[in-house]
């Protein structure tokens, strides 16, 4: 019998690459209000977050629900690339031909820009994920570049993902301008235990369970262990479902529980 079967699963909900099943718990809804401020008011947002908090998840499915006849969503990350490679591809998101030179493709993402929001009536919203790697030579030509001398309107919209120390960065006083623009900023905290248990029972409905898999103290255990953690709560869920299916068992109870967590603290 496979594991799914054994747990009446049509898939296993708690696996990264199974379908991804979004959870609209109060975070999710009170960070969404946030980024819809964000794209109406245009300017710099700055989202944080512990890792494994469903940063990433959720900034995907907020902007993947902007009318794309008014949005132009540009995604990049900058935990690989160098300074250069930055400009590069961020010009070469927004329909130009990049050049090698910085300062050109300074000009060439301005003009890009002004042709998005003047002519097609289109705001960009650039999200730049993991910017916790962002180099404080990026940092310090954001601000320069999103500025636009014609009006004092924001043209786009600019939204940096990173880790909480993102702001620790922002705090030094040579990012002071750039700070001062930040008109959107919002910290993903974990789930508390009545949003993890909604966690798990939502991701087993979307999957086709019927039938109460984990015990009462098998999900308190998880909780527990988890610290809120949306990637930790999967990661033991479906650590569990391997055990229990490994001993035959139809009920998560809290000693497969406990193996999985000293498995997954020795790991």
């Amino acid at each position: 019998m496979e594991l799914t079967a054994r747990y009446g699963l049509e898939f296993n909900p708690f696996l990264k690459n199974s379908k991804e099943i979004l959870f609209e718990g109060a975070e999710y809804t009170e960070a969404k209000f946030r980024l819809d401020y964000l794209a109406r008011t245009k300017g710099f947002g700055l989202l944080t977050g512990a890792p494994g908090r469903g940063k990433t998840t959720l900034v995907r499915s907020w902007s993947a629900g902007l009318n794309p006849s008014l949005y132009k969503v540009i995604y990049t990350s900058l935990s690989t690339v160098t300074v250069n490679d930055f400009y590069r591809n961020l010009a070469a998101s927004l329909g130009a031909q990049p050049s090698y030179r910085k300062t050109e493709n300074f000009h060439i993402i301005q003009e890009e820009i002004n042709r998005l929001a003047m002519d097609k009536r289109k705001t960009p919203v650039i999200i730049i994920d993991e910017a916790n790697y962002i180099k404080n030579a990026v940092l310090n030509d954001l601000k320069i570049l999103f500025n636009f001398e014609m009006d004092s309107r924001d043209r786009a919209v600019i939204l940096l993902i990173g880790l909480p120390q993102l702001n620790n960065t922002l705090q030094l006083s040579i990012h002071e301008p750039l700070r001062q623009r930040i008109i959107m900023n919002y910290n993903v905290d974990g789930y508390s235990k009545e949003e993890g248990r909604a966690y798990i029972e939502w991701k087993l409905k979307k999957a086709g369970c019927t039938d109460p898999v984990f015990d009462d103290a098998a999900i308190e255990a998880i909780l527990n262990a988890s610290d809120g953690t949306a990637r930790m709560i999967s990661k033991l869920c479906n650590a569990s479902l391997v055990i229990g299916h490994s001993h035959s068992t139809n009920r998560i109870t809290a000693d497969i529980v406990m193996q999985a967590i000293n498995d997954s603290t020795l790991g």
